[in-house]
């Protein structure tokens, strides 16, 4: 595998630890700025909401210039917002940081996964996009738990000046590994959007939010459910997110492998199972084992879903590769976005900790409704008429 490939990863690793870490570190920032829980907790979805912004708006804008130039010009966004976020006098500058840097994510996947594999031979795409996606999920079990207990040791400022500092190692790769690579021919915007018009398309991508969004809604707010609902110390959060990252560095390889086989029956499969086990969650956050099962069960069943929703937009999107790679992350973020608020408002209206893990098993089970929704329709419309099929190009690779 070519090295440009490692810096990739690296900038990978290094927004998905911003994604995912201020999770941990919610009752600290909450304490330091004076604001409840339910509040910092925008923090969450303002990123979010920036990912669901950024990623198309960048994606196309990144169509003007070269991409080794764009993915410079994301990381040195996503510098800027983690050094804004670090340095924050007010919550309100640290939600603006947050967003600037969000603004980075789904462009950077989006434009890095065509670039990934432009970089080896058409044989071995897949293992090239799958190797800049590992910097995501090893984020979650190594990247979070570190920032996580780093933030709780010095102060969580440090944990965002230490992102930051990592993503200047990210820019630096980038710079100095990937080759420039021409801009495809042929790609126009209208062409891009044309394949949005698909039902599957945008039955996937609401898959897409609603599933993922099941998630969130727990995770969320994990930390104050586990220190004040379960009794770990605040210091055990950072092994609960080992367990959470685990779970989905798990999911992850298992959606990956029976994603080809068995797609359908797959998000059946793990839609259903995140339902009942979020449901579960709200008597088992009492019990500290139960408790961290739980989470492992949560990260495995979530990030299983990826893979399948991915290469189900990708599947359907036909001519839009870059762009419908882009939203479809952007479509991630916002079912953490809606989540985290939907969260918030039953915590803030006095449910409890735990009733988050409702607002996540409806989530869940209102995509699973709509699997089933798409599988019917498919089953009256064909995917493609056979000379279509044929003409079409292979498939591009998973995007996990």
């Amino acid at each position: 595998m070519p090295l440009a490939l490692l810096a990739l990863a690296v900038g990978a690793f290094g927004i998905g630890t911003t994604e995912f870490v201020v999770m941990g570190l919610l009752p600290g920032i909450a304490a330091d700025y004076g604001v409840s829980i339910p509040t910092a907790g925008l923090l969450v979805t303002g990123y979010a909401l920036g990912v669901v912004v950024g990623a198309p708006l960048l994606t196309v804008l990144g169509g003007k210039v070269s991409r080794k130039r764009m993915l410079m010009l994301l990381m040195g966004l996503f510098v800027l917002g983690n050094t804004l976020s670090a340095l924050a006098p007010s919550f309100g500058m640290m939600l603006t940081g947050r967003v600037i840097a969000s603004l980075a994510h789904g462009s950077f996947f989006g434009i890095g996964s065509v670039v990934a594999a432009g970089l080896v031979a058409p044989d071995k795409k897949a293992g090239a996009i799958a190797t800049m996606f590992t910097g995501l999920t090893v984020a979650n079990f190594v990247g979070v738990p570190l920032g996580t207990f780093v933030g709780q040791a010095v102060g969580w400022r440090a944990t965002f000046a230490g992102v930051a500092a990592l993503g200047v190692v990210g820019l630096l790769g980038i710079l100095r590994l990937v080759p420039d690579m021409p801009r495809p021919e042929g790609a126009h915007l209208r062409r891009e959007l044309k394949a949005f018009r698909n039902p599957q398309v945008l039955l996937a991508m609401a898959m897409t939010v609603l599933g993922f969004g099941g998630v969130f809604a727990a995770i969320t707010y994990i930390a104050p459910m586990m220190t004040e609902v379960a009794g770990y110390s605040e210091g055990a959060v950072t092994w609960l997110l080992v367990l959470f990252g685990i779970g989905m560095f798990l999911g992850n390889l298992l959606g990956g492998k029976y994603a080809d086989r068995a797609l359908m029956p797959l998000l059946y499969v793990t839609l259903g199972g995140l339902a009942v086990v979020l449901a579960l969650f709200t008597v088992f956050a009492h019990h500290k084992v139960l408790a961290a099962i739980t989470i492992l069960l949560v990260g495995a069943l979530g990030f299983a879903t990826v893979p399948p929703l991915q290469k189900r937009v990708l599947d359907h999107a036909h001519g839009a590769p870059t762009l419908a790679s882009a939203v479809n992350i952007g479509a991630f973020n916002l079912g953490n976005a809606l989540a985290a608020w939907l969260g918030g408002l039953v915590i803030a209206a006095g449910f409890g900790y735990t009733s988050a893990n409702w607002v996540g098993a409806a989530l869940a089970a209102a995509a699973l409704g709509l699997a089933f929704w798409s599988a019917a329709l498919e089953r009256r419309t064909p995917v493609a008429a056979p000379a279509e099929a044929a003409a079409a190009p292979a498939r591009t690779p998973v995007h996990h």
